[in-house]
């Protein structure tokens, strides 16, 4: 059976993350980059776990985990490489209706972490529920190839001309229509090419005078 695909906000939720390995660090990083605080239960880090806690980015525990560990827990993770140990985990989430997501066994637990290719507020995700991890990374790294830092520009700069038209100009449903034109016009390709000149023609043409790409990403244009 496939897995609900949904967004979560975990910004300032607690997430317990059991175990100190690698696999425990790849979850724990893009954890705080989704603004969770995140504390990981292990007797031992990773060099990467450490450097996290000695930049006082993670709260660590330095022991195994215990009966009672996902109490406030918005989500638990169970990532050691002992067996009883995460089905520890996943039967203390079950009693605490805590999500967890179970490593090595994902059908236990109440969801799992995709693989993820991040461009600014563009997330793309690749799921094999469960199955194979290995494709689903490599999925992703082919998409990597295909959606580069042009489409979190991109995203950025229609963030900002939708946030504009809905302050200034209140017709949602043309401003809409607008969007979706600029949109076909093959905007990632244009950013990719540097075609400034050419988009600002686009964003007079599409929404009139005040919509400029200086204006609307900064310094993110001579970055890009």
């Amino acid at each position: 059976m496939r897995s609900l695909p949904i967004n979560l906000d975990v910004r300032n939720k607690v997430v317990t993350v059991v175990g100190g390995g690698d696999v425990a660090c790849r979850k724990v990083l893009s954890l705080l980059d989704a603004g969770a605080l995140v504390t990981v239960i292990a007797p031992g880090l990773t060099e990467c776990l450490r450097r996290l806690r000695e930049e006082n980015r993670i709260t660590h525990l330095q022991r195994g985990y215990a009966d009672g560990d996902l109490a406030g827990a918005f989500l638990a993770i169970a990532a050691t490489d002992d067996r009883s140990v995460n089905r520890s985990v996943a039967g203390e989430a079950r009693t605490r209706s805590v999500l967890a997501d179970i490593v090595d066994a994902p059908e236990l637990g109440g969801f799992s972490m995709p693989a993820v290719l991040v461009r600014g507020d563009l997330v793309i995700t690749v799921s094999t529920s469960g199955k194979s991890p290995a494709l689903a990374k490599k999925i992703r790294e082919e998409l990597e190839a295909v959606f580069g830092a042009e489409y979190g520009t991109a995203l950025r700069l229609l963030g900002g001309i939708r946030e504009k038209l809905l302050t200034e100009k209140g017709n949602s449903a043309y401003n809409k229509s607008l969007l979706s034109e600029l949109v076909a016009c093959g905007l990632p390709e244009l950013i990719k090419e540097k075609q400034y000149d050419e988009i600002d023609h686009l964003l007079l043409e599409l929404f009139g005078p005040g919509f400029i790409t200086n204006d609307l990403l900064g310094e993110e244009k001579d970055h890009q």
